[in-house]
C-alpha cells in the first residue's frame, strides 16, 4: 500500500505561487508515475499532473500547462508541484497518487492510491 505526504497547502493570493511535495515510497518513481490529482468542491477528481523518473516523462492537463511544473527528487523520494499564476479555480483539495507506467499519458486518469488532500485555496 503507497502511503504519500504531502506538505502543507494554503490561502494564496490570485497570481501567486505555491509548491506543494509528496513524498512517497523508494520505489513509487522506480515502478509508476505519481499523480498531482485535485478536487473542487461539487466537482470529480482531477489528474493535474504525472511524473515518472524512469523516463523523465511529465504530463499536464491543459489547465494547467504552462503554469504548474512536476519535477522529482529521487534521492528525497519526494514529487514536486510548483504551481505558478494560481487562480481562483485552481482552489481545491490537492493530492498524490501513483499510475502504472503503462498507462502513459492516461496517468492523469487512471491512477490509484490517492493520499489525503490538502487544501489549497486562492483568494484575495
Amino acid at each position: 500500500q503507497v502511503q504519500l505526504v504531502e506538505s502543507r497547502g494554503g490561502l494564496v493570493q490570485p497570481g501567486g505561487s505555491l509548491t506543494l511535495s509528496c513524498v512517497v515510497p523508494d520505489d513509487a518513481l522506480e515502478h509508476n508515475y505519481v499523480v498531482w490529482v485535485r478536487q473542487a468542491p461539487g466537482k470529480e477528481r482531477e489528474g493535474v499532473s504525472c511524473i515518472s523518473s524512469v523516463d523523465d516523462k511529465k504530463y499536464y492537463d491543459v489547465t494547467v500547462n504552462g503554469r504548474f511544473f512536476v519535477s522529482a527528487d529521487r534521492a528525497k523520494s519526494t514529487v514536486y508541484l510548483k504551481m505558478n499564476g494560481l487562480q481562483p479555480e485552481d482552489t481545491a483539495a490537492y493530492t498524490c497518487a501513483q499510475a502504472p507506467l503503462a498507462a502513459g499519458v492516461y496517468c492523469l486518469h487512471e491512477y490509484d492510491h490517492v493520499g489525503q488532500g490538502l487544501q489549497v485555496t486562492v483568494s484575495s
